[in-house]
């Protein structure tokens, strides 16, 4: 019997390929498949990465063949390979061949995701169709010789399209993307690569599993029921970058949420849930927060766990059916499966210590380990344990087992992750500002007070180049605005009191002046005697009266509800060459006249202000609603604006509006006054936001609201008329503000 050794120049032989990067490796590759493959399998593999090596696309396809068929068609059977090395033929045949390695690339995460040779054939087909589709679409015809430009980014994705959807959902996912961006290459791309919202809505839509919208509401109730904390849930998507996956977290805007969860180690989606917001409820209950200047990055990450094992060690004593649905979801590191000689094992030894204190037939001998087992419960029996006590003594493992290789940037992670436990942002704060606290997930800096909070209202945002909306693209955060010294509109109102009495002087002239009687109405506010006698008498006469006998009042004149949107972005804080006030002063002024003129005519008025801080976060606060009365509350909330951030306009024309629909005036009027063009801190094309809100204003246009804008930039010409069409004035000169703006509104509904 021939030994390995002696077949190895006939595999060699049979080889045809001669790049010399594969010789390091060629023994060892034909050895790992002779242990996988029969002899036909053997035969065909090589023949396999022959023909894969032939089509000219350099050597690293023929290195990926060899070394990850083996197991490939070990797992979904040996028809996979010669699968594999025709449809790498076909793709050299046409336009495609550029995507080649990253299609090698790809078939092994793929392969993983499919558990038989027919789902994997069947996405082979997929991907040759759409390869297909999309390169002959650039020229329309069939002889094209351009490549698809999305099917690099297609291929790239994946293995994570696959973990996300069944092959079903990823077939109507990509359908949907043909069918709208076939022609368009660049959307296309957006598209395929999960950067454009459609894409990310449509795979929402297609995805498996439990989805956190099905079940809020029983989520809510579980949340309250069990750990009394009402919170909003915002979900995110989970569809992006493996290498930047998101983490469950809460902050003061809500707990955020994957917006659907797999079942998981005989865990269903929904108990999945329960599991995180228990562990989120036991870290708002027990956990403090401690200054992250004091620790390094390592201590850090050993507090994060210490601190994770306490706060559930303290849920379980009020709470013990948690413990089976925490162990089935916690990894269960063998003690020896990381070599210190090879990788840094610091996540590992935490993890096994995490388990131990959760699992009490864990079975680790490490005396390190139990020793810091039994500090930890000895710690827990005592009363008045906090966060500091946790980082006391997670500091103290770090430094008993610390190890030289823990600085290795080989991490192993194998079985190191827990997935249904939060971030631990909360637990941190910082003294000075550096480079470890800095996060894009992290939120924004909140304003000192904030108003109460309501869910957050999700509103669409057109795309103009793109010709259609992102679906719930921007949130929107309401509340009801501070308040302050309601006597500092008083006084602003005695500055303008000569102003106000020729404003008085015009409101008698529009004020109704008396009332219509209306006859002959079934129902009224009185008796018409006139018409209760004729009926009688036809009664009485054998006819039949008219049923129609009373009567009612109406005032003759205006059926107005007006809402007046105030732009509260950061530039109201400048005060104006010439003027003695800032912008944001002489809007209070000119609000609080308006207001006593609307008051004084009688119509429906309601006020709000926005702001913005990227899609993420709007802010409407409302100042006075349509039933309230001019009076020291809404004059306190007015008293309290200020002024900052960005100015997201279209979702607050959506949101003001659509309360302002809603009335039954006649008359519908929506008075914006801004002194900015739309802008935010996340859009770099500034066009992008204008379009927007000119599509907001043709959407309140078609719902029967009347857009109005005042505007106070002087440069205002060459954006408002985009948005308002006609429907604007601009005011120059700013300190004529609190004159204008009333006249403004007096005209507009003369």
């Amino acid at each position: 019997m021939t030994g390995f050794d002696d077949r190895l120049p006939a595999y060699r032989a049979r080889l045809a390929c001669n790049f010399p990067q594969i010789e390091p490796i060629l023994a060892d590759c034909l050895r790992d498949a002779e242990a996988r493959l029969s002899q036909q399998g053997l035969a065909d593999y090589l023949d396999g990465a022959s023909l894969v090596c032939m089509i000219g696309r350099g050597v690293e396809p023929v290195l990926i063949y060899l070394q990850e068929m083996p197991r490939i068609a070990e797992r979904l059977g040996e028809d996979s390979l010669e699968l594999v090395s025709r449809s790498v033929w076909r793709l050299s045949r046409t336009p495609n061949g550029g995507a080649i390695p990253v299609f090698m690339q790809s078939i092994a995460g793929v392969t993983a995701r499919l558990g038989s040779y027919e789902l994997f054939e069947r996405t082979i087909d997929l991907l040759m169709d759409f390869a297909r589709r999309t390169s002959s679409s650039i020229h329309g015809n069939q002889s094209a010789t351009l490549p698809s430009p999305s099917l690099p980014l297609l291929l790239e994705r994946l293995p994570q399209l696959l973990g996300e959807l069944s092959l079903t959902g990823l077939r109507h996912w990509i359908d949907n993307g043909l069918k709208h961006f076939l022609a368009h290459p660049e959307r296309q791309k957006d598209y395929f690569s999960l950067q454009s919202a459609d894409s990310r809505a449509v795979l929402q839509r297609e995805r498996h599993g439990t989805l956190l919208a099905d079940h809020e509401r029983s989520l809510e109730l579980y949340f309250r029921a069990l750990w009394q904390e009402p919170d909003l849930f915002i979900p995110y998507s989970s569809a992006f970058d493996q290498l930047r996956k998101p983490t469950p977290y809460y902050d003061a805007l809500g707990i955020r949420l994957p917006d659907a969860y797999d079942d998981r180690a005989g865990v269903s989606g929904l108990d999945r849930y329960r599991a995180l917001l228990a562990h989120i409820a036991a870290h708002r209950r027990w956990s403090g927060s401690i200054v992250a200047d004091n620790y390094s990055p390592f201590q850090r990450l050993a507090i994060d766990l210490f601190e994770d094992c306490r706060v559930e060690h303290l849920a379980l004593q009020q709470y013990p059916g948690l413990r089976p649905l925490w162990l089935a979801l916690h990894p269960q590191p063998a003690e020896d499966a990381c070599d210190p000689q090879q990788h840094s094992c610091i996540r590992h030894r935490l993890a096994l210590f995490s388990r131990a204190v959760l699992d009490p037939d864990h079975g680790y001998r490490n005396p390190d380990l139990l020793d810091f087992v039994a500090r930890f419960h000895a710690l827990m029996a005592q009363p008045g344990h906090n966060t500091e006590d946790a980082a006391a003594l997670a500091v103290a493992y770090i430094a008993r087992t610390r190890r030289q290789s823990d600085l290795s940037a080989q991490v192993f992670f194998t079985d190191t992750e827990v997935d249904y436990r939060d971030d631990n942002r909360h637990l941190w704060r910082y003294i000075e500002a550096g480079d470890e606290e800095e996060s894009f997930a992290e939120p924004p800096r909140r304003r000192a007070e904030e108003p109460e909070r309501l869910p957050p209202r999700h509103y669409p945002e057109w795309d103009y180049q793109g010709k259609h909306y992102r679906p719930d693209w921007v949130s929107l955060y309401e509340g009801l605005h501070p308040s302050a010294d309601a006597a500092f509109i008083d006084r602003l109102l005695a500055r303008h009191a000569g102003l106000a009495k020729r404003l008085h002087q015009l409101l008698e002239r529009l004020k109704p002046q008396f009332a219509v009687r209306e006859r002959y109405q079934e129902d009224g506010s009185e008796l018409d005697l006139d018409l209760a006698i004729r009926a009688l008498t036809d009664l009485r006469a054998g006819s039949q009266p008219d049923p129609r006998i009373n009567m009612s009042h109406r005032t003759d004149g205006r059926d107005i509800a007006v809402t007046l949107l105030l732009d509260l972005s950061e530039s109201l804080k400048e005060t104006p060459e010439g003027c003695s006030q800032s912008i944001l002063e002489l809007s209070q002024a000119a609000v609080a006249l308006l207001g006593w003129a609307i008051e004084a005519l009688g119509d429906e008025f309601a006020i709000g202000g926005f702001s913005s801080n990227s899609r993420h976060e709007v802010r409407y606060l409302h100042i006075k609603g349509f039933s309230e009365p001019w009076g020291a509350a809404v004059k306190a909330r007015l008293a309290a604006m200020q002024a900052g951030w960005s100015t997201r306009m279209g979702a607050a024309l959506r949101h003001a509006g659509h309360g302002l629909a809603r009335r039954t005036a006649e008359k519908k009027l929506l008075l914006i006054l801004s002194d900015g063009e739309p802008a935010d801190i996340d859009e770099s094309d500034p066009q992008r936001l204008i379009e927007d809100a000119r599509k907001a204003v043709q959407e309140l246009s078609a719902a029967g609201v009347y857009s109005y804008c005042i505007n106070l930039d002087p440069c205002a010409d060459d954006y408002v008329g985009t948005i308002f069409g006609r429907h604007y004035s601009v005011i120059d000169c700013v300190e004529r503000l609190p004159e204008r703006l009333p006249q403004l509104f007096m005209s507009l509904t003369r």
